[in-house]
């Protein structure tokens, strides 16, 4: 075959004729109504996925308000009772020293929730906007975001251990504030949001940047 140094176009799956499954991958002929593998049903395209990550994205973020807001843990020692944001529990932990525990809680309560809501943001504006970033890179932010969403609750993780371990009959306790409470349904819409994105919108924005730049 001769090489004629022009880019071969590529062939989407739906411009092919099939349609995969997201739960075990196989590919049927479009217009399969159900996997035969695995019985989930199939459709080419979520046609309200746009809507659905909004919609998770801003009660995501209602929730991540107050989550900043409110106290992450209240400290009781005998007769004082002290009440710290994430943040300032953050601040505290580097005032005493613990400069690595702080890092850690401010990367996974604060870096990353902000990060993964402007990474969803991004990916949700850029499938709808033409020649705004290579689509191979939207993938790869796409996975990141679904890679790290199950570090996102170490925060929380860290508060219930701290709640389990320091019961000392009365004479110091830490329970959960109400900010705990925000900041796992933050995580939690946050999480749905971004499963709710349908990743071949990345492709089908790649299709139109194509035909384009092709009728330029």
């Amino acid at each position: 075959m001769e090489f004629t140094g022009i880019p071969q176009k590529t062939v989407t799956a739906r411009e092919a004729g099939l349609v995969a499954c997201t739960r075990c991958n196989r590919a049927w002929p479009l217009g399969t109504d159900v996997c035969r593998r695995c019985g989930k049903t199939l459709v080419s395209r979520d046609v309200f996925s746009l809507q659905k990550v909004w919609a998770l994205w801003l009660v995501g973020l209602m929730c991540y308000v107050p989550a900043n807001m409110y106290p992450m843990l209240r400290t009781q020692q005998l007769f004082t009772v002290d009440e710290s944001t994430i943040i300032g529990g953050a601040v505290d932990l580097a005032h005493y020293g613990a400069f690595g525990i702080a890092a850690v809680i401010l990367v996974a309560s604060v870096v990353i929730p902000l990060g993964k809501f402007w990474a969803i943001a991004f990916l949700a504006v850029s499938v709808r906007s033409k020649g705004t970033f290579a689509s191979g890179k939207r993938l790869l932010m796409y996975e990141i975001v679904e890679y790290i969403g199950r570090w996102s609750m170490i925060d929380i993780f860290v508060v219930a251990i701290l709640s389990a371990l320091v019961q000392l009959q009365g004479l110091a306790s830490i329970t959960p504030g109400p900010a705990a409470f925000f900041f796992a349904l933050s995580v939690i819409f946050t999480m749905l949001s971004a499963q709710a994105f349908d990743p071949r919108m990345i492709w089908d924005a790649q299709s139109e940047d194509d035909k384009a730049f092709e009728n330029v």
